[in-house]
């Protein structure tokens, strides 16, 4: 079965979830309820977005929904996550590396890519999504805005995809790159702000036990030292005190040796 407490499971490798938390289960049920060709889940980082991505693009794999799965995302060290989170899954996607023939090769049913990647390879990309039925999964979706050819090469290469997944850890909004395949919507201060299909948030998370609290400490107390001068100073942090001074006191309030 699918359905599960919350909190299940406690820990497991990026992405390599054997079983899906409860949160994931609702996010598929709604994926598949709504059967779209383009789906935008926000959910908090560290409640699994990998793993509910990867449960998408096995089941379109397995109806044969799609042929291939392309999955973009911010940085070279995330494609190679992603790989190694896909191959657990029997999910074989190609990061690129080595002398492998980016994705093309029978062993792969797929390619892990940057957005970087797609921008300076966009007529290939393109080539690729319009000869195979195709998921793309855009990671972190935000970065899609970061340079406005990114966002540019995206909207071009995956045009004819089958399926686009986009996937990030917080709600946007539109400056002046808006994101391709996102849905926006106006607010009542004027700001186009996107619409998620599904959301998963910090308060849900940590109502589930999925992510731990988030704790500021404040720190204060009054720190004396001598400076290289000779002189001894005396402060309380907290207080108002110039840059210098306050770094002295923390050296002071850090030193092991008091």
């Amino acid at each position: 079965m699918d359905d599960l407490s919350p909190a299940y499971p406690g820990r497991a490798a990026w992405g390599t979830a054997a079983r899906l938390r409860a949160w994931q289960v609702e996010a598929l049920a709604r994926y598949r309820e709504l059967g779209q060709r383009d789906f935008l889940a926000v959910a908090t980082p560290g409640a699994g977005k990998t793993t509910f991505a990867l449960r998408v693009a096995t089941d379109l794999l397995e109806a044969r929904m799609v042929e291939q799965v392309i999955v973009v995302t911010p940085t070279e060290h995330l494609k190679v996550q992603w790989a190694d989170a896909a191959a657990k899954v029997g999910l074989h996607l190609d990061p690129g590396l080595g002398g492998s023939r980016r994705g093309r090769s029978r062993q792969f049913q797929g390619q892990a890519v940057t957005y970087a990647g797609v921008a300076a390879a966009t007529f290939a990309y393109e080539a690729r999504t319009a000869n195979a039925k195709t998921l793309v999964i855009f990671d972190e979706v935000h970065h899609a805005g970061d340079a406005l050819s990114w966002g540019e090469a995206v909207g071009q290469a995956f045009a004819l995809a089958t399926r686009r997944l986009s996937l990030t850890g917080t709600p946007f909004r539109s400056d002046a790159t808006p994101i391709p395949f996102v849905r926006y919507e106006q607010q009542a201060d004027g700001i186009r702000r996107s619409v998620p299909d599904y959301t998963y948030g910090y308060a849900e998370a940590l109502r589930d036990h999925v992510v731990r609290p988030v704790v500021f400490l404040a720190y204060g107390g009054g720190m004396r030292w001598k400076t290289r001068a000779g002189d001894e100073l005396a402060v309380n942090l907290g207080e108002p005190l110039t840059k210098d001074v306050t770094a002295q006191a923390w050296r002071t309030a850090l030193d092991p040796a008091g």
